[in-house]
C-alpha cells in the first residue's frame, strides 16, 4: 500500500484494540489492562453537550425536550454540563473541555456532532433528562340502551426513575464511517482525501476505527452504570443501543447520559437540586478517571 501513514494507524489500532477489555450490555467488573508499548495515547479533550435548548431569537426550529411539573430538560442539562465542566478541568490535569451549548439556546444535533470533530474530542458525553409518554386509558362515562359508554383520555407517566445510558446502534454504522473518514483526512496529511473503497487496508483501517469506538464506548457507559448504581444507589434502566445522530456523527466515543426521569417527582427535585447535580457530576468525573486510566495504560 502506499499510504504509510495509514498502514502504521491499522497496526496501531489493532495493539490498542487488544488491550481494551471485552465488552458486554452487562454490568462488568473493571479488567486491568495488559502495558503493550503503543502510541502514547493521552486523553485530551473531552466534549460536553447539553442536550436540547431554547429557541434562538424566536426563529428556526429547537428541541426544548422534557419537561417536570416546574422545570424542563434543557435547563437542567445546562445547569449539570457547566459543573461537570469545572469539575473535569480541576480533577484531571491538562483535559480540555469543549461545551456544545453554553447558553440556553438550542443548537443542532449535526452542529454538535461537528463542534466535537473540529475540536478533535477523545471522548462525547450528552446530558439528557428522560421522561415517559403518557398512557391512554379508557373509562365509562355513561351508558346508551343499556350500553356502556367508553371515553379514552390521556395521564401522564411518572413511574420511570433512575438513569439511562445510550450508545449509538449499528444500523448507523454508514453515517459513522463518513464522519470517521473526515477526521482522518484532516488529521493526516497523507491520508487519500477519496480513500477508495475496495481497499483492504482501508477497509480495515475502518473497520478497526468503528470496532475501537464502540468498545470504548460501551466501556465508558458500564463505568458510568457502576458509578450510579454502586456508588449512589440509584436505579439504572441499564445501558442500550440507539440511533442517536449526534452519537454516531461523532467521530470518537460516546455515550448519552439519561441523568433522571423530569417527569417523575421524586427525580425531578433529584435533578433540580444542588447535591443530585453534583452526585451525578461526581459521578460521570469518576467513571471519565477510571476510562482515562485505563486506555492511557493500554498504549504506554
Amino acid at each position: 500500500m502506499k499510504n504509510k501513514a495509514l498502514k502504521r494507524l491499522i497496526y496501531g489500532l489493532s495493539f490498542l484494540l487488544t488491550t481494551l477489555p471485552v465488552f458486554s450490555f452487562a454490568i462488568s467488573s473493571p479488567e486491568k489492562q495488559d502495558t503493550i508499548v503503543n502510541n502514547g495515547y493521552k486523553v485530551k479533550t473531552i466534549i460536553v453537550d447539553a442536550g436540547h435548548g431554547g429557541q434562538h431569537s424566536g426563529v428556526g426550529h429547537f428541541s426544548p425536550g422534557a419537561s417536570g411539573s416546574y422545570s424542563n430538560e434543557r435547563t437542567v442539562t445546562l445547569a449539570i454540563a457547566f459543573k461537570l465542566q469545572k469539575a473535569i478541568e480541576k480533577e484531571l490535569e491538562g483535559v480540555k473541555v469543549v461545551m456544545t451549548r453554553s447558553t440556553e439556546d438550542d443548537v443542532a444535533w449535526q452542529k454538535r456532532a461537528d463542534i466535537a470533530n473540529a475540536n478533535k474530542g477523545d471522548l462525547f458525553i450528552s446530558l439528557h433528562c428522560n421522561s415517559l409518554p403518557g398512557r391512554r386509558i379508557r373509562e365509562v362515562v355513561g351508558h346508551k340502551h343499556h350500553k356502556p359508554v367508553y371515553r379514552t383520555t390521556e395521564v401522564a407517566d411518572r413511574s420511570g426513575k433512575g438513569v439511562l445510558l445510550l450508545v449509538y446502534g449499528f444500523h448507523r454504522s454508514k453515517e459513522e464511517e463518513k464522519a470517521i473518514k473526515e477526521n482522518l483526512i484532516e488529521d493526516d496529511t497523507e491520508m487519500n482525501t477519496n480513500p477508495d473503497p475496495n481497499d483492504p487496508e482501508s477497509i480495515i483501517l475502518m473497520n478497526e476505527y468503528k470496532r475501537k469506538y464502540r468498545k470504548q464506548s460501551i466501556h465508558l457507559a458500564e463505568l458510568l452504570n457502576t458509578e450510579f448504581t454502586e456508588t449512589d444507589g440509584r436505579h439504572s434502566d441499564g445501558i442500550r443501543e440507539q440511533g442517536i445522530l449526534v452519537l454516531c456523527h461523532s467521530a470518537m466515543p460516546a455515550v448519552l447520559v439519561e441523568t433522571g426521569y423530569i417527569n417523575n417527582p421524586d427525580d425531578e427535585a433529584y435533578l433540580n437540586s444542588e447535591n443530585g447535580q453534583n452526585e451525578i457530576v461526581a459521578s460521570i468525573v469518576r467513571a471519565i478517571i477510571n476510562y482515562k486510566a485505563g486506555v492511557e495504560q493500554a498504549s504506554q
